[in-house]
């Protein structure tokens, strides 16, 4: 019977202890003034974070989805909280702090913190939205997504949706998204937005969630990327001098590791790789001057390539504008040639051309 009363006695202490230390804190509140000026938001994000791991779950859980989604995006970015600051906002909870009363807010404690009281897919969304595209609501979001990743998510979703998407973000971002999308797609999709009449709420709400757990998720699922993918892109970018030098040296310590680079680069020379209808394409989008100088430096297996893509008189015109430009410098048919292989990108990209990049997929058995 005597464990009671101690369980009582140890009890009454600590509240003592507290009310001494709250009361202390309490007659120095007026020494410190801090310049910092917290917000609402934030002034929530450093309770949050100061009642912890342990005492925070019932406030968290009466919580809902746009409350929790504004109170984690200001503790992510809310950054070193003084112990001084600390005192003066959370003297009811000054017993709950560390031994050195400062906070840190980053995402990574967000995280940490939240996965504590809500389900594991919940936190992933919030901290997904929270890291991804800039934005208050997902179509702000939607606004600041690259114009060509957006149009690779949009090409394959019914042309209502797209319609509805395309609707919902900024006149400037829509525009460079539906001059990327297939021609007969975007054309449909102009057309039911002439039609459209108002969509229903719930209608948005659905997609929204499905645009929230099935693209921004994705989008911002980083992996890392192939390191010979990235060195056979910086290849690209060297020219022919540079490129030769650094090929040969890595040939001489790595030979696996250069012959995959060489088989990921795209250069001037894959372009014979082109069928007629892409080659022609291409030579349409080119200015008649920079093609001859890129072909002024080509192998004579590049040059009769683009030579038989034309008609005999365009082609004798092009031969004779190459030999009207007599010596030209090597730095100037690099550009050249970079400036086509840059096009024929541009224009795969935009479903205009097809190119193939891997040297291996069009060699003969014989």
């Amino acid at each position: 019977m005597a464990a009671v009363p101690a369980e009582k006695a140890d009890a009454q202490s600590t509240q003592n202890d507290i009310a001494s230390v709250v009361a202390s804190l309490a007659g120095r509140q007026g020494e410190h003034i801090s310049k910092r000026k917290l917000t609402g938001p934030e002034r929530a994000a450093v309770l949050m974070l100061a009642l912890g791991e342990q005492h925070g779950a019932k406030i968290w859980n009466l919580l809902d989805d746009d409350d929790l989604r504004q109170l984690s995006i200001v503790m992510s970015t809310l950054g070193t909280i003084d112990s001084q600051m600390v005192e003066a906002l959370l003297l009811e909870f000054v017993g709950r702090l560390s031994a050195s009363g400062a906070l840190l807010g980053n995402f990574d404690a967000t995280e940490r913190l939240l996965v504590q009281y809500l389900p594991k897919d919940r936190v992933a969304n919030l901290m997904e939205e929270i890291r991804g595209p800039a934005g208050r609501n997902m179509w702000e979001k939607l606004s600041n997504v690259q114009e060509q990743v957006l149009a690779n998510y949009l090409k394959n979703e019914y042309p209502q949706t797209v319609a509805v998407v395309i609707s919902k973000i900024r006149p400037e971002h829509a525009a460079r998204v539906l001059a990327i999308l297939p021609e007969e797609l975007a054309l449909d999709v102009v057309s039911r937005m002439l039609k459209m009449e108002a969509v229903q709420k719930d209608v948005i709400e659905r997609l929204e969630n499905t645009l929230r757990t099935e693209f921004m998720s994705s989008l911002s699922q980083t992996r890392r990327r192939d390191a010979h993918e990235v060195m056979a892109e910086i290849f690209n970018s060297f020219d022919r001098q540079t490129e030769t030098r650094f090929i040969t040296s890595l040939e001489e310590q790595n030979r696996e590791a250069a012959e995959r680079i060489k088989t990921l680069m795209f250069t001037f020379d894959d372009l014979v790789k082109l069928d007629t209808a892409s080659a022609q394409t291409l030579m349409r989008h080119v200015d008649k001057d920079k093609l001859g100088v890129a072909l002024k430096g080509a192998a004579d297996p590049v040059r009769q390539f683009f030579l038989g893509n034309m008609s005999t008189r365009a082609a004798k015109m092009l031969v004779d504008d190459m030999q009207a430009l007599g010596p030209v410098r090597l730095r100037d048919v690099d550009e050249a040639q970079a400036l086509l292989v840059n096009l024929a990108k541009d224009l795969a990209a935009k479903g205009e051309i097809m190119i193939s990049k891997n040297r291996a997929d069009d060699e003969l058995v014989m």
